[in-house]
């Protein structure tokens, strides 16, 4: 099985799950909170339908994003994971403003809650569910660095503590401290709003183009330093699509060198970087010693 055939099963995979978390937890958060009337109940539910709708346009631009590369998009598809991860932080932002503004009234007009169990039941069943689909995203995270699941994780990383702390504000109602569910409400939604901000910046990244890490870079460029033949590199570029790296560099060689001998160190420096990163794709160019820009 190639690497890009893996990578695309675990992301539909992280995908389907996601979605079909979100829909079982906004079924089970609707029925507590119309029993129970929990302002913090509802932050959960408002936050899992919109999680539903951030997880389904993300399993389209997942679909989308792993279509080979065609004549029109020579690089892939992979930035509509970053266009998905702004989508999700719209539905994100939504969602906040929604709790919020709840929070707010139920503050001022404070109401008993009823059928406090059934609530506390369903956080704890919320907290298992997501704390199980978080364990699998951040596996494919690791594996195929997917933009769109690390929103996705995102997001639902901060739905842990979100029913969380539904949970303790349905306790602490429970004894009393009725205004606890709307502080907590209004707190959640302050938290919801910042995941959809870090959602933005790390999808702005890679529309941007922004490099890869610096620890990255100079690993990739002492991996090629290393090859037989390369007397050094410069111009050295990278940027990421998806789940694709992209790399460029100048390889500085002798300009004395027979160009079948340059071209085979040009591919040693290739794969030396692929091996080590299988879902770089490098593009090399040759220049002779006596061109190449003095090193600083």
């Amino acid at each position: 099985m190639s690497i890009d055939h893996e990578y695309a099963r675990l992301m539909r995979r992280a995908s389907a799950a996601a979605l079909a978390t979100a829909i079982l937890l906004a079924l089970s958060k609707a029925v507590a909170w119309w029993l129970s009337g929990s302002v913090s109940l509802l932050g959960g539910l408002t936050d899992s339908l919109l999680d539903g709708a951030a997880s389904l346009l993300n399993l389209l631009a997942v679909h989308y994003s792993l279509r080979p590369a065609d004549d029109d998009h020579r690089y892939g598809h992979g930035k509509a994971e970053a266009l998905a991860g702004l989508g999700q932080a719209a539905f994100i932002c939504v969602s906040a403003i929604l709790v919020g503004v709840q929070g707010i009234d139920r503050l001022l007009h404070p109401q008993p809650l009823g059928a406090q169990g059934v609530g506390i039941a369903v956080m704890v069943f919320s907290l298992a569910m997501t704390a199980l689909l978080l364990s699998y995203q951040r596996h494919v995270v690791k594996v195929t660095g997917s933009t769109a699941i690390r929103a996705d994780s995102l997001h639902y990383r901060s739905d842990l503590l979100l029913n969380a702390s539904i949970l303790l504000a349905l306790v602490l109602a429970g004894l009393g401290w009725e205004r606890t569910d709307a502080l907590f409400g209004i707190g959640i939604a302050f938290y919801i709003f910042w995941s959809a901000v870090s959602i933005v910046r790390q999808a702005g990244a890679v529309l941007m183009d922004t490099e890869l890490s610096t620890e990255i870079s100079e690993h990739m460029q002492q991996l090629v330093n290393e090859v037989p033949g390369v007397h050094g590199c410069h111009d050295f570029r990278t940027r990421i699509s998806g789940t694709r790296w992209f790399v460029q560099m100048h390889l500085e060689l002798p300009g004395e060198l027979p160009l079948s001998q340059a071209h085979d160190v040009c591919v040693a420096a290739e794969q030396a970087i692929s091996t080590r990163y299988p879902q770089a794709e490098v593009l090399v160019h040759a220049d002779p010693l006596e061109v190449a820009p003095p090193h600083r």
